[in-house]
């Protein structure tokens, strides 16, 4: 029989002999401080956020055999672009369909899978481009490191939400708003790289997969070996369990297979689709869009400046925005994204045609912090509804909506826009009609936020559900 380790509330932790990474291994002993896990879930988060930068790789793979220009044989741009669709789609695939196996095996094993695979992604990536073959470009990044991306992403916010039950949403704010800034990182670390490289025969992203492959693996098991889950029944000192329901948080659980026989779960999926639609479109056409809106006034390094402005809203708005839901509540931190975003959307046109440059910057600017904070809000809204016992496998399941806002928000924008400029509409007008249909999505979304109510008590688990997820 083998020995266990009891914790600091008297009852047991894992087996001494337990596998190094089995879930029963990652039990937090006695002592154990409950801020070392947002780093470890940082360290996931900053390097699978590199996917936001990958578009720095495009014009160099789109030379690898001309090295200063495109030769013939060399990769078209439309060719290329497949490698980061491929990637998101299998982000979403992998996130909705390893939830429960993430609930089963624990964050370690989880995190040290995504690690293996975002950083082995980039190895093949290199020999694909080493042997000009780019079906090792969509195997390697696309599917392999698709799938490293959607299980970096989930695995620590079930795991953040049980160490922080007092803060759901600030926790997983801190680790969400690390994927939003991860290109900020990725992107001058990658022009770097490809100019050290670079010579007479090679533009330098092979050798800078590599390198990347093997710093995000590292990086990434560094935070798989560091994270732990609470033992059953832990608490913060001195918190308890609110009285109050104002907020409208569960004391209960959800099996994560009977959260898709609940409204509230399509609900909350339509809730964060419409979001991210309303948002994701913006973001592909930031910079032409700003260019065209303001014919000759601003330029293309402004508008680059823009983008990145954009990217800093988007990154600060998942940590103050779900920060700001620990207070206010969640379904009232939804009602202020499809509120305020709803009347910018819709006030955005005039700022254009009156030439100000600044309130068109500033009510983009809150519209991204917005979409930005969607993202991390909803984790802690998934816990308030369905409790904490399933919430990474149904929060997986959940992130098939912004796969397909990845693929509605942008056709919006691209098609509505190609339409009005075959009519012979120009300059801001010619956006118009497009940001006032993402005000009428982010009213329909202020709608299915309001529809949200609590679970019916005939979906929830029978018994005490244990803090960590329970193996099945």
């Amino acid at each position: 029989m083998s020995s266990s380790i009891p914790n600091a509330h008297g009852g047991a932790l894992a087996p001494a002999n337990a596998p190094f990474f089995s879930k029963e291994a990652t039990i937090a002993g006695p002592g154990f401080n409950r801020w070392m896990v947002p780093p470890a879930a940082l360290a996931v988060h900053l390097c699978i956020g590199q996917a936001y930068a990958f578009s720095v790789f495009n014009a160099p793979l789109s030379k690898v055999i001309g090295i200063t220009k495109s030769a013939p044989d060399d990769w078209a741009l439309t060719t290329l672009g497949w490698i980061f669709s491929l990637a998101i789609f299998f982000l979403g695939l992998s996130a909705a369909f390893a939830g429960k196996w993430l609930e089963r095996v624990g964050p370690r094993r989880t995190m040290f899978t995504a690690a293996c695979c975002f950083g082995g992604g980039l190895l093949i990536s290199a020999l694909g481009v080493k042997l000009h073959q780019i079906w090792l470009l969509y195997l390697g990044y696309g599917v392999i490191g698709g799938i490293g991306l959607g299980l970096g992403y989930v695995s620590p916010v079930s795991t953040l939400i049980r160490w922080f039950p007092d803060r759901r949403g600030m926790a997983t704010g801190m680790a969400i708003m690390g994927f939003g800034g991860g290109a900020m990182i990725a992107a001058p670390m990658s022009v770097a790289l490809m100019k050290h490289f670079s010579s007479d025969t090679s533009v330098g992203v092979a050798e800078t997969f590599v390198v990347m492959g093997v710093l995000y693996f590292i990086s990434m098991s560094i935070g798989a070996l560091a994270i732990r889950v609470p033992a059953p029944g832990w608490k913060p000192a001195g918190w308890t369990p609110p009285v109050t329901t104002g907020k409208m948080i569960t004391k209960n659980h959800v099996h994560i297979d009977e959260a898709l026989k609940t409204p509230q779960f399509y609900l909350l999926w339509l809730v964060l689709f419409l979001n991210v639609t309303a948002g994701i479109g913006v973001l592909g056409q930031a910079s032409v869009m700003i260019q065209e809106s303001f014919k000759g006034v601003v330029s293309a390094a402004a508008a680059a400046g823009f983008v990145g402005l954009l990217s800093l809203f988007n990154m600060g708005g998942r940590f103050v925005w779900a920060s700001t839901s620990d207070y206010i509540g969640r379904k009232n931190t939804y009602y202020l994204y499809f509120a305020v975003g709803a009347v910018l959307y819709w006030l955005v046109p005039g700022f254009a045609s009156a030439g100000n440059v600044v309130l068109f910057v500033l009510a983009y600017g809150i519209i991204l912090s917005f979409y930005g904070g969607g993202f991390s809000t909803v984790p802690a809204y998934l816990a308030d509804i369905f409790g904490t016992a399933y919430v990474g496998g149904i929060h997986g399941r959940l992130l098939t909506a912004w796969a397909m806002a990845g693929i509605a928000g942008p056709a919006l924008v691209n098609y509505i826009r190609a339409y009005q400029v075959a009519h012979g509409v120009t300059g801001p007008a010619a956006y118009a009609s497009t940001v006032h249909i993402m005000a009428v999505l982010l009213v329909l979304g202020f709608i299915c936020n309001l529809l949200v109510r609590p679970v019916d008590p005939k979906h929830y688990m029978t018994g005490e559900a244990p803090t960590d997820a329970p193996a099945h």
